[in-house]
């Protein structure tokens, strides 16, 4: 399965949720926002929410500052 990822494709072996992909690559799913095809997915549902071939998704961390 092949997904699209901050406009990388990434290759898949196994369907996975999107709370799945963010931990099998380090990142904390509290430091994140995931847009799905163009809509936000919300944290609460990253568990929920599978991924599919050709999916499209933007992961971005919040970044403090001042």
């Amino acid at each position: 399965m092949i997904v699209t990822i901050n406009g990388k494709a990434s290759e898949l072996d196994e369907p996975l949720t999107i709370l799945a992909l963010l931990e099998s690559r380090g990142i904390a799913p509290s430091a994140v926002v995931v847009e799905r095809n163009g809509e936000i997915v919300p944290g609460e549902r990253f568990g929920e929410v599978g991924l599919n071939d050709g999916d499209h998704l933007e992961v971005l961390r919040f970044v403090g500052g001042g």
